[in-house]
């Protein structure tokens, strides 16, 4: 299972976002859950630094997969309307495939 975890300050802006695992709903190659979840959120990263200009902090296991956090996100309004993007394309995706995605946020 994939776990999206979602960090916001006390003021609700997002601060940390966390993916783990692995969905495992194919076989590799042709898991369409972790094909999904990795579109969404390489664009949403992509975006915050080509859109949005900020700088953000990116730790990823590229090695082994099945994780990404990403740190210091622009409080600034086109960095939160992309994490909310991000967000909800996870959301919409847990809808179908809940036995392979987990999203859940934080304060």
């Amino acid at each position: 299972m994939i776990k999206a975890h979602f960090r916001v300050d006390q003021d609700g802006k997002f601060n940390v976002i966390e993916l783990t695992g692995h969905a495992d709903s194919g076989d590799y190659g042709h898991d369409i859950v972790c094909a999904a979840v990795s579109a969404v959120t390489a664009t949403c990263v992509n975006a915050l630094t080509s859109v949005a200009h900020a700088k953000p902090v990116e730790d990823a296991d590229n090695d082994h997969g099945g994780f990404i956090r990403v740190t210091k996100i622009g409080t600034d309004h086109d960095s939160q309307v992309i994490c909310q993007t991000l967000l909800d394309g996870l959301l919409s995706i847990q809808q179908q495939y809940g036995q392979y995605l987990e999203v859940k946020m934080f304060n």
